[in-house]
């Protein structure tokens, strides 16, 4: 938030879903809790959270059924308003992404039973009302547990899966929501390769994106792409490299991307690696 992290929701081990979290200050290293009264959404997880400078928005995700529901919160006042369930409400959905571009959160992609999906839908919160992103001429091919970052005037999706084995991507798309419209991103020269469940930041200039998995191939490559001239140059990779993975957390410093964390699908890791671009 600027002084505060906010936790929300989750899972622990088949206990079922939480619909609880807590306000972490960590000037005076504490925690308050958030409110579970009047219009708390229902405990889930594999849901999406967004920070509006006011407002965590937190969307979608799984109880055991699939959810298109929401939930507004006030760190200041410790209170909960519902997302719109009305007209224009995307799918419910797991595996899809979410970024906040200053006035409308934007959620695209994801899994719904049986099926990925290749929609989205535009949030503002201010009406409590969604417009359908397009599906109209280059949008991206249906998938999920991809990345997203917003640019300032774009959100950039890439990577992700759809079903089956080999249906990875290392592809994706330029969205603008002033106009409604899709560009792909480059696949020609130093396009990283397939992947899913891998990282992305956006450096002012710059989309990276990081680690991953395809089938059983896990990443310690990746790539920076630059919208501008629609080109992807590699990251290096030499002994300061994290080892590969799939999962991991990333923040961007200002100057850097920080990844921690990840799993080889048999070592959990507790390490990670600073990069400067």
């Amino acid at each position: 938030t600027g002084t505060q992290m906010i936790i929300w929701g989750g899972q622990l081990g088949n206990s079922g879903a939480f619909n609880t979290g807590g306000k972490y200050t960590p000037g005076t290293d504490a925690w308050l809790a958030t409110s579970t009264g009047a219009n708390l959404p229902s405990g889930r997880y594999y849901h999406k959270a967004v920070w509006t400078g006011t407002q965590m928005i937190i969307w979608g995700g799984y109880d055991g059924t699939y959810l298109n529901t929401g939930g507004k919160y006030t760190p200041g006042t410790d209170a909960w308003l519902a997302t719109s369930t009305g007209a224009n409400v995307p799918e419910a959905r797991t595996g899809h992404t979410a970024v906040w571009t200053g006035t409308e959160m934007i959620i695209w992609g994801g899994y719904k039973p049986s099926n990925f999906l290749g929609s989205g839908g535009k949030y503002n919160p201010g009406t409590d009302s969604w417009t359908v992103t397009s599906t109209g001429a280059n949008v991206p091919a249906i998938r999920g547990y991809h990345t997203a970052v917003w640019t300032g005037t774009e959100m950039i999706i890439w990577g992700g899966n759809s079903p089956g084995i080999g249906s990875m991507y290392n592809s994706g798309g330029k969205y603008s929501p002033s106009t409604d419209s899709w560009v792909a991103t480059s696949t020609g020269t130093n396009v990283p390769s397939r992947r899913a469940l891998h990282e992305a930041q956006w450096t002012g200039t710059e989309m990276i994106v990081w680690g991953g998995y395809e089938d059983t191939s896990y990443f310690n490559t990746g790539g920076k792409y630059n919208p501008g001239a629609d080109t992807w140059v590699a990251t290096p990779v030499s002994s300061g490299t994290p080892s590969i993975r799939r999962a991991p957390l990333s923040v961007w410093t200002g100057t850097q991307m920080i990844i921690w964390g990840g799993t080889n699908g048999s070592t959990n890791y507790n390490s990670g690696g600073v990069y400067n671009p």
